[in-house]
């Protein structure tokens, strides 16, 4: 069944598993929420899970597609810095980071173009051939699809259980402090895993 998602910032292990089960579909016509991982992902620090966020210009009732970056704050700077901080010692940071380091010093207006460049360079370095789609309009009656648009969710509350999924353990960079933490930003698997992240995502699928 063709899994139909949000937009989503350097999106987390669960989200990108879906473009290797199969078909995806990404919504960009509904109203944008707030709160959710469109504009935001977890990244693990050394103080625990850290979310990073990118500020957006929102007016009522705003289209995900019209959503535009707010650059008033230096939130490109700060992600940089909390990005080396956490995985410079990781094993793979240096064979990745200046791949994703682009994206944290040009601006683009609108926040669905940032997301899509991200995904493009995160198939690139995951050897993903996906076959995914924008919606041409708002989907009401999701029946027909395997519908995540709001339950891959920083909010626990809106989690549910996705029964074709399942998180698998693999050495993060503060295990020495933390138990796993599980569906991270997929930046957390690149840097910690490295050309075997391709493989993990495809033993995640259940």
């Amino acid at each position: 069944m063709t899994a139909l998602l949000s937009t989503a910032f350097f999106p987390n292990v669960q989200y990108m598993s879906k473009f290797l089960a199969g078909n995806v579909v990404i919504e960009k016509y509904e109203t944008y929420p707030k709160q959710t991982y469109r504009n935001r992902c977890n990244i693990l620090s050394a103080n625990g899970v850290l979310p990073l966020s990118v500020p957006v210009q929102k007016n009522y009732h705003t289209l995900t597609k019209d959503i535009r970056i707010d650059y008033s704050e230096m939130w490109q700077r700060n992600h940089l810095t909390a990005l080396k901080s956490a995985y410079k010692n990781s094993a793979f940071y240096d064979y990745y980071f200046y791949k994703f380091e682009r994206f944290f010093e040009k601006k683009e207006n609108f926040l669905i173009d940032l997301n899509e460049n991200v995904l493009q360079a995160l198939f690139s370095v995951l050897k993903i051939d996906a076959d995914y789609s924008y919606t041409a309009d708002y989907i009401f009656d999701s029946a027909d699809y395997a519908d995540f648009r709001e339950s891959i969710s920083p909010k626990p509350s809106k989690n549910r259980l996705d029964e074709t999924f399942a998180a698998k353990p693999y050495t993060q960079v503060f295990c020495d402090r933390f138990e796993f933490v599980p569906n991270l930003s997929i930046l957390d698997l690149i840097f910690n895993v490295g050309p075997e992240s391709r493989e993990y995502l495809a033993n995640c699928i259940v």
